[in-house]
């Protein structure tokens, strides 16, 4: 996994994605942190599609909601969290592949609100697909009971 160092951001990134249980459910790694972007990639399963064998909408919106809020939180205080207060998914193409990389990228940082871009590839052979894009906003959230990492 590529890491920049820009402090102890990756290790608080990744002990806190080792939390999200739905991340180990869908069975998402992440591949990527650096400041400003988070790479999570997520193998092709069956039981993740919808009718169609397509993965399935609702799966690509937790990856991109994952990758662009760790995205934000790479550009955190150590002692602040984030949480998600927004999102747009746009569907651009049929979820098909061997495999998928959710990349997302902090498009506006800020102290308070913070807002990222999120884009989802479908991998195969040849070149990556764009299936979807997200735009997120993300709340700091500082000294609230029960919300830190």
């Amino acid at each position: 996994m590529a890491e920049e160092d820009g402090g102890d951001f990756g290790e608080r990134i990744r002990q806190s994605f080792s939390r999200q249980r739905i991340m180990e459910t869908i069975g998402a790694e992440l591949t990527r942190i650096e400041h400003g972007t988070v790479e999570i990639e997520l193998d092709f399963d069956p039981k993740l599609t919808q009718q169609h064998g397509f993965l399935h909408a609702g799966i690509v919106a937790t990856a991109l909601d994952s990758a662009c809020g760790y995205a934000a939180y790479t550009v955190i205080d150590a002692d602040a969290s984030i949480l998600t207060i927004e999102f747009k998914v746009n569907l651009m193409s049929p979820g098909r592949g061997s495999r998928f990389l959710f990349r997302g990228e902090v498009t506006k940082p800020g102290s308070n609100i913070i807002v990222a871009d999120g884009r989802a590839y479908a991998l195969r052979d040849g070149p990556a697909k764009l299936v979807a894009s997200m735009t997120g906003t993300m709340m700091v959230v500082r000294g609230r009971e029960g919300i830190a990492g």
